[in-house]
């Protein structure tokens, strides 16, 4: 079989995957999808003609879903609040790594060398001098 044909990298957010397809990856019922949906616990993508269509991310949630329910004993709500935490969270590491990114390039440039001072009472200032309750900081 020829590879040239196939993509050299998957696209995991891709919509490809209708219910029955989606509910053997993740080994559930059907219906166990469905009733996912309706509670926003893994929300598919629609198709035109408004059917489900299930991405390898999905399948991979469904399955993430499924254990938290049967090994670990969580029920729908707690699952639910667990989920959106950690959507939260990769939220926020995808901002840090944004704002890390930032920093390096500011760093990186020559006119970025410049000093700034904090009080302990979180006042931030410009400035070339140190006292004693002030925290000088150099930024290169």
């Amino acid at each position: 079989m020829s590879t040239q044909n196939l993509p050299q990298q998957f696209d995991y957010d891709a919509p490809v995957f209708p219910v029955s397809v989606a509910s053997q990856l993740a080994d559930m019922h059907p219906q166990t999808l469905r009733g996912y949906d309706r509670l926003g616990l893994v929300v598919p993508q629609r198709a035109r003609g408004r059917g489900r269509r299930y991405s390898l991310r999905d399948v991979s949630k469904l399955r993430h879903v499924q254990r938290l329910s049967q090994e670990d004993g969580i029920n729908l709500e707690g699952i639910r609040r667990i989920i959106q935490l950690e959507t939260h969270i990769e939220g926020l590491q995808v901002q840090v790594q944004r704002l890390n990114e930032m920093l390096q390039r500011i760093q990186a440039s020559p006119e970025a060398a410049r000093l700034f001072t904090a009080e302990s009472t979180g006042d931030v200032h410009h400035g070339r001098y140190r006292t004693r309750d002030r925290l000088a900081i150099t930024y290169r």
